[in-house]
């Protein structure tokens, strides 16, 4: 009697049971999943490390967000540092002598006007001393000029004669006014003999060919000046790059110093296969004319390309991979086109504008993603 008692309490028991999991299982009633634990997560997500914001501190972790790439680098070539052709200055010799003293030396930066080196010159002494001659004829010339005018207004002389005299003087005075001119624009003294050479450009003094003692004629160039405001850098562009690289281009050398493409040569060189490139650079701490380097040329970024810090970039099993930051922890991403210069790599997939990247502590989270 009392096992029948207990099925007859059984079966409701039962019946409510299974009614209240089919009111459960109804539709819109069940919770959805949670987003960064669920199955259906995308691939790129699936290798997730839980990194709490306490141990991504331990771990010296920090981040900075991907940019819209405008720009993805083509090639580095080897260049040449060169002057433009209307930015380089030779500084000859006005007159033969011999240097007094030297005032700058090669690598120097020189402003313009600023004296190079002091010679001691004969003809400078010469012509000196036919200024004073000259200056002596001039003022004789001129005593008898006015003389000869005071002499015609009170009508002792024909005014035919005063004339004559004033153009004498005035011939005296342009004799004096040219030998000056050759003095002044040779920066000489014709006292004691000497003239100086002064830059005629501001910039940095490439060569410097003189030394105290050392003769010179009107015929060499001791000096030569760089224009310090720009550069021109000449480098050889494969030919695969022809058609794409056009004037307007960026180009950089190192991490900043940054110029535009301004020539692209037509034709193909049959022993390197290479067009001529030219490129206009600023001056800067290290830029010499005539020193080999390295130039990067940029062209425009495919669409959805990113840039992000090159730090940000490691390798895991021979892959290029980033560490993005999601809210359980860091996700591990494969990313393709990994094309960088300087501080910046440039990516076309993997990564999206806006996203979080680790730049410190890439070295942890490799370790971490390896031993999983």
């Amino acid at each position: 009697m009392l096992k029948r008692n207990h099925v007859l309490v059984g079966v409701p028991v039962l019946l409510l049971t299974l009614a209240a999991a089919w009111w459960l299982a109804g539709p819109g009633t069940a919770p959805s999943p949670d987003p960064e634990t669920s199955d259906a997560q995308p691939a790129a997500e699936q290798g997730i490390l839980p990194v709490d914001s306490k141990q991504a501190e331990q771990l010296g972790i920090r981040l900075a967000p991907a940019e819209a790439a405008n720009e993805t680098l083509l090639a580095t070539i080897p260049a040449l540092i060169q002057p433009p052709a209307n930015a380089r200055v030779a500084v000859a010799a006005t007159f033969p002598g011999v240097v007094v003293r030297t005032l700058v030396v090669e690598g120097d930066s020189v402003r313009k006007g600023q004296p190079l080196a002091v010679i001691s010159s004969r003809d400078v002494l010469t012509i000196g001393a036919d200024l004073a001659r000259a200056s002596a004829r001039r003022d004789v010339a001129e005593a008898n000029a006015a003389r000869m005018m005071q002499l015609s207004r009170e009508g002792i002389i024909a005014a035919a004669r005063a004339d004559e005299a004033e153009a004498l003087a005035a011939e005296a005075r342009a004799d004096v006014a040219e030998k000056a001119r050759i003095l002044r624009m040779a920066n000489a003294d014709g006292a004691n003999g000497t003239y100086t050479l002064t830059a005629p450009i501001a910039g940095r003094v490439t060569t410097a060919a003189l030394q105290a003692g050392d003769p010179v004629d009107g015929t060499t160039a001791p000096y030569v000046i760089d224009a310090v405001d720009r550069y021109e850098v000449e480098g050889q562009l494969p030919e695969r790059l022809v058609g794409m690289v056009r004037p307007g281009m960026a180009v950089r050398m190192g991490p900043d110093i940054a110029g535009r493409v301004t020539a692209v040569g037509a034709a193909i060189d049959p022993m390197t296969r290479s067009a001529t490139l030219k490129a206009e650079i600023p001056a800067a701490p290290g830029i010499i004319a005539g020193k080999a380097t390295s130039l990067s040329v940029f062209g425009p970024a495919p669409e959805g390309a990113v840039s992000v810090p090159t730090a940000a970039v490691t390798m895991i099993d021979g892959k290029a991979v980033v560490f993005v930051a999601v809210r359980s922890g860091f996700a591990m991403r494969e990313v393709t086109g990994a094309n960088g210069s300087g501080d910046r790599t440039v990516l076309l997939a993997g990564v999206t504008p806006g996203e979080q990247v680790v730049i410190a502590g890439t070295s942890a989270l490799k370790a971490l993603a390896l031993s999983q």
